[in-house]
């Protein structure tokens, strides 16, 4: 049997696993063994492609594997659930510029045909875009960079001149493809710039939709390096990644009620800035008047966001409802699609501590049941339950789709402070008369509350 037909043998072995995999992590009973299944598959594919040895010696490859499973293993143990948004990005911004690079390398292995010619410009150009989007988003996640939408007048037409001047370069580059063509620079500078035009004038709530949305690119990009090599394995993971990102943008963009072109084009309209006035009066409370009310309830529903996985405070909220539970209590959690810095945030923090899957309950199933909730506890969330998103017109939330905390008959919200959410708009929440505010770390009121059942 010939090296070439093992190696398409292997490829769609591969390739099977990845689409098994990928099915797998679409439940959270089966999304360990999706994952595992997905890794092995990759590693098939990395072992066979050594059999095929056309560019660079075995050393390099074995050399580069190393180095990278090291930083992979490094970065699983060592990178906190708070930081994973910002990891997640790093990702897609490596993916970007692997994608750039194999495009500009493959000009230097001979005369480029028009389609080879226009696969690198496409390689080049979605990697060049998730690499510097990617870097501002990761400085965006990080804090580096203001988490805000950064706008300025003329941006529509400075961002048009720029997509003009992208395509016309490209345009050249593809009629004569070669490695010191200035229009190949001038695609891969352009490229970089339009990066961080697109992702600059999105933040706040939206975030964890570029994440997704980059995740995309950086599969498309991997796609087209596929078609500069000639890997039919590289075109169908690409595409299986690219594919997957655009779908799971465009769920999130329905539970944002946008659409995707509204999320793409960002950096191409005006963006909204909140006119949202709050009225009415704080009502703190403290934790052992939030344990009174706890002790009596018989239905409680935690609200997760980021300011959780900021406390590490879900194994004390496992602990608190052990407690509840075990005082007759139903306990729940209602997850905001957008929940958090990524998708699925919160499900993988929950799932850290061990909390079981039928009690995560999604925000559409969730929402019916509000008005019979004896206690909504809010915890870290701030945009996913702002009622400004249904009730202000003028709010750049309007129209996403929130968690109706404000229905259930109490509503504890633990905060460090009055500051406003990630997106920057008010919160009319705090200020309702069924609310009351439990100010401080939330970990360590969580922890004092559990503490008072215990004892």
């Amino acid at each position: 049997m010939s090296s070439a037909l093992i190696i398409n043998f292997a490829y769609i072995l591969s390739a099977l696993g990845f689409i098994l995999g990928l099915k797998m992590l679409g439940s959270p009973a089966t999304a360990r063994r999706g994952n595992a299944l997905s890794a092995l598959a990759m590693l098939v594919a990395i072992a066979v492609t050594l059999l095929d040895k056309q560019i660079i010696s075995f050393s390099w490859i074995v050399g580069a594997m190393l180095l990278g499973s090291i930083i992979g293993v490094l970065a699983a143990r060592l990178v906190a659930m708070t930081t994973m948004p910002e990891m997640v990005a790093l990702f897609n911004g490596f993916g970007g510029a692997a994608s750039l690079l194999v495009g500009w390398a493959a000009l230097y292995g001979g005369d480029a045909t028009t389609f080879v010619a226009i696969t690198i410009v496409l390689s080049i150009l979605i990697g060049g875009v998730t690499l510097s989007g990617s870097f501002i988003a990761w400085g965006k996640l990080s804090e580096k960079l203001p988490g805000r939408a950064i706008t300025f007048t003329g941006q529509a037409v400075v961002n048009g001149l720029i997509v003009l001047t992208l395509l016309l370069n490209a345009f050249w580059f593809v009629e004569s493809p070669t490695t010191d063509s200035v229009h190949l620079y001038a695609v891969i500078g352009i490229a970089l710039i339009f990066g961080i035009m697109l992702v600059i004038p999105i933040g706040g709530a939206d975030m964890p939709v570029v994440i997704s949305l980059l995740n995309s690119y950086s599969g498309l990009a991997a796609c087209a390096a596929g078609f500069v090599l000639n890997n039919n394995l590289l075109i169908v993971s690409g595409a299986l990644v690219g594919a997957s990102g655009i779908i799971l943008t465009n769920i999130m963009c329905k539970a944002m009620n946008r659409s995707l072109a509204n999320v793409l084009f960002s950096g191409f309209k005006a963006v909204k800035k909140s006119t949202t006035v709050v009225e009415g009066e704080i009502k703190p409370i403290n934790c052992d008047d939030a344990y009174l009310i706890l002790e009596a309830a018989t239905n409680v529903v935690f609200v997760p966001g980021y300011g959780m996985a900021v406390s590490q405070a879900q194994h004390v909220v496992r602990e608190l409802a052990d407690h509840l539970e075990n005082n007759g209590c139903q306990v729940r959690y209602a997850i905001h699609p957008v929940a958090g810095r990524m998708p699925g945030h919160m499900n993988v923090l929950l799932a850290e501590a061990s909390v079981p899957y039928d009690q995560l309950m999604e925000m559409d199933a969730i929402n019916p049941q509000m008005g019979s909730v004896d206690v909504a506890i809010v915890i870290g969330a701030n945009d996913t339950v702002n009622p400004a998103a249904t009730e202000d017109q003028g709010s750049p939330i309007y129209g996403m789709p929130v968690i109706n905390v404000s229905e259930a008959r109490t509503v504890f919200v633990l905060k460090r402070g009055m500051n406003a959410g990630y997106s920057g708009v008010e919160n009319p929440l705090f200020f309702k008369e069924n609310v009351r505010m439990l100010f401080g770390d939330a970990k360590a009121s969580i922890q004092t509350i559990a503490g008072e059942f215990a004892a």
